[in-house]
């Protein structure tokens, strides 16, 4: 009975966590959406400006669809920013769109916990895929296998947030860096962008937590059925 309210718990609180860092970034997102830039300058302006400033003229930035899909692509060399991020002058845009040129300049000097995230993708994947495999080989071998197999796919995907999470925060330094440093923000905003760069990162934060929890709810069940 311990071990089950423990298994149930874990899992309830996994959710919790998640669940409040994604209502915090949204809340934060959308909040800053609405308090403009005293330079007026998008965040396309914001992201060429920076870019050009650090010898990146050769990244594009484009738009893409969706909210909040804002990410760097290394293997393309472009910053992709979502429809609001990309025409609108709020606090919001420059600070997502700062956030994903500080990745570009990561790539550019080799940063060396980017450079380790980007050699892990393919290993990620492939673990996974097999993962997803196994799992339905294992419905036949009985619930230890699945554990094992889940167990296994799960401490990969820790290793990865793991490795993500300096890269994320280190990006987020970079681009309050650039906007103060540029001239893109003035003081009276560096605490709103703060906000902003932080309340992204702690989606990152919990999501490693949520895996660490389901990471130790599976090892209990194991440990039980063994």
């Amino acid at each position: 009975m311990e071990n089950i309210l423990i298994y149930y718990g874990l899992g309830i609180l996994g959710f919790i966590i998640v669940l409040w860092a994604q209502i915090n970034v949204t809340g934060n997102y959308k909040k800053y959406l609405k308090y403009g830039v005293k330079t007026k300058m998008t965040g396309q302006e914001v992201a060429r400006k920076i870019l050009d400033a650090n010898g990146l003229k050769d990244v594009y930035v484009v738009e893409t669809k969706g909210e909040l899909t804002d990410h760097y692509d290394p293997s393309r060399k472009v910053v992709r920013l979502s429809t609001s991020i990309f025409h609108e002058d709020s606090i919001s845009s420059v600070g997502v769109a700062a956030h994903e040129c500080g990745h570009a300049i990561q790539d550019k000097e080799g940063y060396s916990f980017m450079k380790i995230r980007s050699a892990l993708v393919p290993f990620v994947n492939l673990v996974t895929y097999l993962g997803y495999f196994g799992l339905f080989v294992s419905i036949f071998a009985g619930l230890t296998g699945y554990l094992k197999i889940s167990i296994l796919v799960l401490a990969v995907t820790i290793l990865f947030q793991l490795i993500t999470l300096p890269v994320e925060f280190d990006a987020s330094k970079r681009a309050k860096e650039q906007l103060i440093s540029l001239g893109l923000i003035d003081e009276s905003e560096h605490e709103q962008v703060s906000k902003v760069l932080f309340a992204a990162a702690l989606t990152y934060v919990a999501g490693l937590i949520s895996n660490l929890l389901q990471l130790l709810r599976l090892i209990i069940i194991l440990n039980d059925r063994d």
